[in-house]
């Protein structure tokens, strides 16, 4: 049993509520599946594309018919969509113990000269924004429950500099220091906050987007080559996911941890 200060409460995993931005494919539907391998029985599924979220729905409940798995269709990027799903995923789990924000934008690595500035914006916005809303949607509930979880999918490219990837780079480099300003705010509350940093993910939409350009691909290509360990699966990211959300995980905060299978060592 992990023994904590009386005040903060660490539920087991049985026990508690998953919440997953982005849960409807790759990283996110991954982390569900590995949630409920390691007995939780109350997940909620946040995504844009209503189809991809019933079919993650139905995926789930054949596999573990026992559970009580809810879809909310919203987009993390926008404020009030994000405060409805959370409310919505709130009085489906009985609350949010644990959120994972896995939501990506569509963008695909380009130089910066050739970048349109009129991209840039969204670039950022849809890079970085979701995660800073969700957790600010669900931040006060955790802190009056004393306690909580939550792991936030950035990129390596927020930590190493890439050719291409000077834009989404910098919104990654936001989400970890988000992650890490947050984790010392809410430490206090019980509140955990920690940050995965993959590069390639196999299996993954992005990786079919950045595949099927040139330029990417090159530079995807010669990232690949380096992985000596492995190029990463979802699956990867998603085990190490659901540790930290477990009591093991209770003494870890603040930390940003790199899933690239050797691609780097930042």
């Amino acid at each position: 049993m992990t023994v904590m200060p009386d005040a903060i409460r660490v539920p087991k995993l049985k026990e508690s509520g998953v919440l997953i931005s982005g849960g409807t494919s790759g990283v996110g539907l991954a982390t569900a599946f590995r949630f409920a391998d390691a007995g939780v029985e109350r997940i909620a599924l946040i995504g844009r594309n209503l189809q991809r979220g019933e079919e993650a729905r139905r995926r789930l409940l054949l596999r573990y018919p026992k559970i009580r798995i809810a879809f909310i269709g919203a987009d993390a990027n926008k404020v009030v969509e994000v405060l409805r799903a959370v409310d919505e995923a709130t009085a489906a789990l009985d609350g949010v113990d644990v959120l994972v924000n896995t939501t990506v934008g569509p963008f695909i690595p380009k130089l910066f000269h050739e970048t349109n500035i009129e991209e840039i914006e969204q670039i950022v916005v849809q890079q970085m924004l979701a995660p800073l809303l969700m957790c600010r949607a669900v931040l006060a509930d955790m802190r009056a429950r004393r306690g909580g979880v939550i792991i936030n999918i950035a990129s390596d490219a927020g930590k190493v500099a890439t050719p291409g990837e000077s834009v989404i780079g910098a919104a990654m480099a936001a989400i970890i220091m988000f992650s890490k300003g947050l984790a010392i705010e809410a430490k206090r509350s019980g509140i955990r906050v920690n940050t995965l940093t993959p590069s390639l993910i196999e299996g993954t939409l992005t990786h079919e987007r950045v595949m099927a350009d040139p330029f990417s691909a090159r530079l995807f290509g010669k990232a690949a080559s380096l992985a000596n360990l492995g190029v990463a699966q979802p699956d990867d990211l998603a085990g190490l996911v659901v540790f930290l959300a477990s009591p093991q995980g209770a003494r870890i905060t603040g930390q940003t941890v790199s899933v690239n299978g050797g691609i780097s060592v930042a």
